[in-house]
């Protein structure tokens, strides 16, 4: 049950971190190169996805069942890959390398999205190893 609420929680915080992170923590730019706030629209994404993953790391903690877990941790390495698909090809942002959403914002939000999918793999890896044992 511990080791439930260590991972969810870890999972809320991630989540909230790619909520919040390119509105608070790293900023994005507010204008693109040719005038259309690409940038804004990733945040904004951004926002959905972070909340979905905080969400199902509050499932996490509440639900301790083995298969629950096997779901939740597949829905968390999709949300994850989501995520980091948002600002590098669904979305995008400034073409300009130099754009803060390019060096600061892009680069904090892949760190932590991959962390939610490496985190998440690792978990249906070990629900899988443990569904198979005999009782």
């Amino acid at each position: 049950m511990k080791k439930n609420v260590i991972i969810g929680s870890v999972f809320v915080i991630m989540g909230l971190l790619i909520a919040l992170g390119p509105q608070v923590l790293f900023k994005v730019c507010t204008h693109g190169e040719s005038g259309f706030p690409l940038c804004h629209w990733t945040a904004q994404a951004e926002i959905g996805i972070g909340l979905l993953i905080a969400a199902l790391g509050i499932c996490m903690i509440v639900f301790s069942d083995l298969k629950t877990h096997l779901g939740l941790s597949i829905g968390l390495f999709m949300a994850g890959l989501i995520a980091l698909f948002i600002p590098h090809s669904l979305i995008g942002g400034c073409l300009i390398d130099t754009m803060a959403c390019r060096k600061v914002a892009f680069p904090a939000l892949t760190v932590k999205c991959i962390v939610v999918m490496i985190l998440s793999a690792t978990v249906l890896v070990y629900c899988e190893i443990k569904s198979r044992k005999p009782n």
